[in-house]
């Protein structure tokens, strides 16, 4: 215990700072403008934003949600129609009990969905093809691809290579990273990003012609 060396854990922990650091800077900035200004869109038109995640991601996704209803909010002003379908438990249990797990989301937007809403999801693989051999994320897929059938737009928030979500979404932003921590980590990073840049935009004050 005795000396000033450094501890295996100190060791550790400065190299995850690093790591982190490095990763964060790989994130594609055009995507994080693309889903700002799908977002500032979506409420400017007092269109729906609907957000969803699996396991952490699910947090994210309430995350998100409090903070498009909450600080963005200004007296006066159009609020940001946001919903989480990770808060409802028992309807979710009904869609899983009933139905499956692969409808969970899908089943929820039905009925609620409409052109021009927003679909957003968390995930730390971005969901995989079944034809990929993997499972991940299959019920923010089918919700994604139900999106699409309603001419919703739909918003990826991602890790690894993206998955499926950066394939069909029409904005992904992709933490370059194959490791759950620092991917779940990076969207709150992210996520603060988007937040921050959305109340900047929705303070200009707008400009009729």
């Amino acid at each position: 215990m005795g000396g000033t060396g450094l501890t295996a854990d100190h060791k550790f922990i400065s190299n995850y700072l690093k790591e982190t650091a490095e990763i964060i800077q790989q994130v594609d900035v055009n995507e994080v403008k693309k889903v700002v200004d799908i977002l500032f869109e979506a409420w400017q038109q007092d269109k729906q934003v609907f957000v969803m995640g699996n396991g952490g991601s699910a947090a994210a996704a309430c995350h998100l949600v409090c903070d498009l209803q909450k600080p963005t909010h200004k007296p006066g002003k159009q609020r940001f129609r946001a919903i989480s379908l990770n808060d409802n438990v028992p309807v979710m249990s009904a869609w899983i009990n009933d139905v499956g797990w692969d409808h969970l989301y899908a089943g929820q937007l039905e009925g609620f969905l409409n052109n021009g809403d927003v679909v957003v999801g968390f995930s730390v693989h971005g969901g995989s093809l079944k034809k990929q051999g993997a499972i991940w994320s299959q019920n923010m897929l089918k919700a994604m691809q139900y999106a699409k059938e309603k001419c919703a737009k739909t918003v990826g928030i991602a890790g690894f290579d993206g998955g499926a979500m950066k394939q069909m979404c029409d904005a992904c932003i992709v933490v370059p990273k194959d490791s759950t921590p620092h991917v779940e980590g990076l969207h709150g990073v992210v996520h603060h990003m988007i937040i921050t840049l959305l109340k900047q935009k929705m303070e200009v004050p707008v400009v009729h012609k």
